[in-house]
């Protein structure tokens, strides 16, 4: 639409944009629910649960490289976790995530891509979280409870698509900031250790798909060490199942029983 230059001009390109500005706001305004600030206002959403256990998750994958790592280390330690895990990357990789289930291991929903949400598209939205959620329900044969989104952005769009779908959105209360391409064992675990607290949930990641290449490695040699740091302190270490967060609701709820 064009629109005329001038001080007419402008105000009518302003009465256009500004009703376009108040619909991005309310879109992108949920994504606000990262910081720590709203997290302690909304723990169950940061995933705060039993005060004796800490939830063990980690995001991007099923990754065919990497992964079976991870599941090799916490077999050694004697761990389940959970793993919300990208449907794309269910569809291309089955057998790492059967391979999880098998072993233990919560599968939880992430999305359909790792996609940035800065415009609103509810529709997509709902399509990509109900078709990832449809994705780990025909390989595990029972629907998922949980949902993270891409980088913690929990927009309108993606909190109605997760009620549509009869998923509780969980984010974290601690993380390892293990993407990067300067990420050590040591800082990863320095890092998880800095933000946990009995009852918190960690985000570490089993893949660099999104990440700085191989900086899963600096997660993987930084697990024992998170896990024993957890034990040392008297908390068990699980999956988002076993951490006393409710399902979503009544639909949630019939959901898990199925």
């Amino acid at each position: 639409m064009a629109v005329s230059a001038g001080p007419a001009g402008a105000r009518r390109a302003a009465a256009v944009l500004t009703p376009l500005a108040a619909v991005a706001a309310a879109h992108i305004a949920p994504a606000a629910t990262w910081l720590p600030v709203v997290r302690r206002r909304l723990p169950r959403l940061a995933g705060v649960g039993h005060p004796g256990h800490v939830a063990l998750t980690f995001d991007d994958g099923p990754d065919p490289e990497s992964t079976p790592r991870f599941l090799d280390a916490l077999e050694a330690l004697g761990v389940r976790a959970t793993f919300f895990v990208l449907g794309d990357g269910v569809v291309r990789h089955p057998s790492v995530a059967r391979a999880a289930v098998l072993r233990g291991h919560e599968l939880a929903v992430h999305g359909w891509s790792h996609d940035r949400p800065w415009l609103p598209a509810p529709a997509d939205d709902a399509r990509a979280v109900l078709r990832a959620a449809g994705a780990v329900r025909e390989l595990t044969g029972r629907r998922p409870l949980w949902y993270r989104p891409p980088y913690g952005i929990l927009t309108s769009g993606r909190w109605a698509a997760a009620r549509a779908a009869g998923l509780r959105p969980v984010l974290w209360t601690a993380w390892g900031r293990d993407w990067t391409a300067g990420a050590t064992p040591a800082s990863v675990q320095a890092a998880v250790a800095a933000g946990l607290r009995g009852g918190g949930t960690v985000l570490l990641h089993d893949t660099d798909r999104m990440s700085a290449p191989g900086c899963w490695r600096a997660t993987l040699g930084a697990l024992p060490a998170v896990v024993e740091g957890c034990r040392a302190a008297g908390l068990s270490v699980g999956p988002l199942a076993e951490h006393g967060l409710p399902p979503a609701g009544p639909a949630g709820r019939r959901a898990s029983r199925r």
